[in-house]
């Protein structure tokens, strides 16, 4: 059964985190939303010290690279790397989402090789900061209808197309890059490859200006002929295995991103709370909602809203660390949080006017950068349908 108490043996860690946040993230977050594509080198002392944590066991990452799922059949209750993963995300993103983003060797292509690898793939890209590149110009959410090829020669695969919106891909050591190995299959040949930065034919074109995030470079990537060793492919090459395998990629990530919506939002929440307060409404917990300002009662909707995203993120996380089947509630949790998030975000600005409209106080830019919580790693329609095709039994080629 899952305790809603932070387990004692991550309270240190967590505390740890929420303090890096306060103390690190906070401090430049307007600095590198203003300097876009600069990249923030305060960042490098502080993976240094997360992997100093992670190699002397008292932490378990500040992001994804910590994410794997134990084997079936474990004993007992397992709180693991998926839920101390998803509440040191939590504080970190209570900081600062894009710089969270940002931090070496935490990104989500380091969550696909823990998720998917073999031992000796782990072994062999330990200490490799890694991106994810699934999105193309003519495939954002439908990831079966990859158009990027692999082809089998010899000892390499050979890799050929485009592929946008790739985090931290200017400033990654490699691409955890998802491609076909036969159209004509459809999902079912669809399988992730890592891509070493430095391998001839992969070419970074440009960085993106965006609305939110600015602080985490967003990169357009080409493969020409890009041969990539085949020792490089994660998980199999079995036709057979189908897209199984690569999909469990998301049922560790969504979590992820989910806990990374969470932070957001609680941090909007809370600076509202202080503001509304020194404007002179007080939120009255030991009062029904129907009695206070509108300003409080809105409130009080809102953090009811928040909880909610946040016990179903320790749920999903929850599940599997206990090797239990999570698809279902990684989509829920990432739907739920994602809205939840942009909804909480917008309605600070609101609820605090001027201030919150204003580069005076962060909430605007939390409302900016909420956003891309929303879309990626599966938009929010995307996640309905994974919902609904898991609730009525229904296939992808059924319900579409």
């Amino acid at each position: 059964m899952i305790n809603l108490e932070t387990p004692r043996k991550f309270r240190a860690f967590v505390n740890q985190a929420h303090q890096v946040a306060a103390e690190m993230l906070r401090p430049n977050s307007r600095r590198y939303d203003l300097a876009e594509h600069e990249y923030p080198v305060e960042l490098d002392m502080l993976a240094a010290m997360v992997d100093g944590l992670g190699a002397s066991g008292t932490g378990s990452g500040a992001g994804a690279s910590g994410v794997r799922r134990p084997s079936a059949g474990e004993e007992g209750v397992v709180n693991g790397s998926n839920l101390s993963s998803v509440l040191s995300i939590m504080e970190m993103c209570w900081g600062d989402v894009g710089l969270l983003l940002s931090m070496p060797r935490q990104g989500l292509g380091n969550s696909a090789i823990a998720s998917v690898a073999s031992d000796e793939q782990l072994q062999r890209f330990d200490g490799v900061w890694a991106a994810m590149a699934i999105t193309e110009p003519d495939c954002g959410s439908d990831s079966a209808n990859i158009q990027t090829t692999a082809r089998l020669d010899g000892d390499d695969y050979v890799l050929n197309g485009e592929k946008i919106f790739v985090t931290a891909g200017g400033r990654c050591d490699a691409v955890v890059v998802w491609a076909t190995l036969d159209k004509t299959l459809g999902r079912a040949a669809i399988k992730s490859f890592v891509v070493m930065k430095d391998t001839p034919g992969m070419t970074v074109e440009r960085l993106e200006h965006k609305l939110g995030i600015r602080a985490s470079d967003t990169a357009t990537i080409r493969f020409e002929n890009c041969r990539v060793p085949r020792s490089n492919l994660l998980g199999t090459a079995d036709i057979d295995k189908g897209f199984a395998g690569v999909m469990q990629t998301f049922d560790n990530t969504r979590p992820l991103v989910a806990a990374m919506a969470v932070g957001c939002a609680r941090a909007s929440l809370e600076l509202t709370r202080d503001l509304l307060a020194e404007a002179g409404v007080h939120v009255d917990y030991d009062r029904p909602i129907h009695l206070q300002p509108a300003a409080a009662a809105t409130y009080l909707s809102m953090e009811a809203d928040w909880e909610a995203a946040y016990l179903l993120t320790l749920q999903a996380a929850w599940m599997a660390d206990n090797a239990q089947p999570n698809s279902l509630q990684a989509s829920i949790a990432k739907a739920k949080a994602g809205r939840t998030a942009n909804d909480i975000t917008l309605r600070c600005v609101e609820l605090t006017g001027t201030l919150g409209y204003s580069e005076h106080e962060l909430l605007e830019k939390w409302s900016r950068d909420s956003k891309i919580l929303d879309i990626f790693e599966g938009t929010q329609q995307i996640q309905q349908l994974i919902i609904a095709r898991r609730l009525l039994g229904k296939t992808s080629a059924e319900l579409k």
